[in-house]
């Protein structure tokens, strides 16, 4: 399908998630369902449980902490063994009810994120999400740095943490230049960070309208059989 842009800047996604759940209908726990169903569906194309079951979800304070956080129960629900390391938890209703889902399956937290990188297979990276600003403060500095300097294969939630939205990852010598995950799952659209990405790159967003995508300017790829997410081409512009 063609279109005027593929990409949604930061401004941008914030708008159509305001029009998402005001004319649109939906709410704020819906979308992170979808986008943590989305999510989990990519790790799982990713890598399977069949070889890589341990996966530790680095999850924030905001809304993308809440997409990893619906990404882990599934992820317990497809075979996995999922591990959460959550340093900021907010005491908002929908985050203690995500945390009780999880503790409901018995999915086990973690305070000490050094030990659990060395044991898991794989990390979900559900630490910034598209609204996040600089500077970057403790504990996710010592995250970043652990990030940037793992050799496991991490999956990044819409944007890889520490990246600028629109202008993609931080200068050499800044925290988080280094920081290049193996896999990328873009939540709606994919935004501009993702023309500097280098892996494997999902859409997740089998929610959105034909009618609500062209008003925004981005295009749909059409989604395989009851899939939630896609596989995009390297090359962005294909799209």
């Amino acid at each position: 399908m063609a279109s005027s842009r593929l990409y949604l800047s930061a401004k941008s996604a914030a708008a159509l998630d305001t029009e998402l759940m005001s004319s649109g209908g939906f709410s704020l726990d819906q979308l992170m369902e979808l986008a943590g169903l989305s999510c989990a569906q990519a790790v799982y194309k990713s890598h399977p449980p069949e070889t890589k079951r341990n996966v530790l979800i680095i999850a924030g304070p905001g809304n993308n902490g809440g997409d990893g956080l619906v990404a882990a129960r599934h992820l317990k629900l497809f075979g996995y063994d999922p591990v959460v390391y959550y340093p900021k938890r907010p005491n908002k209703d929908i985050y203690n009810r995500l945390f009780t889902q999880l503790s409901n399956l018995k999915v086990s937290f973690t305070d000490d994120v050094d030990m659990a990188i060395t044991e898991t297979d794989q990390i979900l990276d559900a630490v910034f999400g598209f609204s996040f600003q600089p500077p970057i403060r403790d504990p996710f500095v010592h995250v970043i740095r652990l990030l940037e300097a793992t050799e496991k294969p991490v999956t990044s939630v819409d944007i890889p943490s520490s990246w600028n939205v629109d202008s993609g990852p931080p200068k050499t010598g800044e925290l988080g230049a280094g920081f290049m995950p193996d896999v990328l799952v873009s939540l709606t659209a994919p935004k501009p960070a993702a023309k500097f990405f280098k892996g494997r790159h999902f859409l997740g967003g089998r929610f959105i309208s034909k009618e609500v995508a062209e008003r925004w300017g981005f295009s749909l790829p059409d989604y395989p059989g009851i899939e939630q997410t896609v596989e995009l081409p390297a090359d962005n512009e294909k799209l």
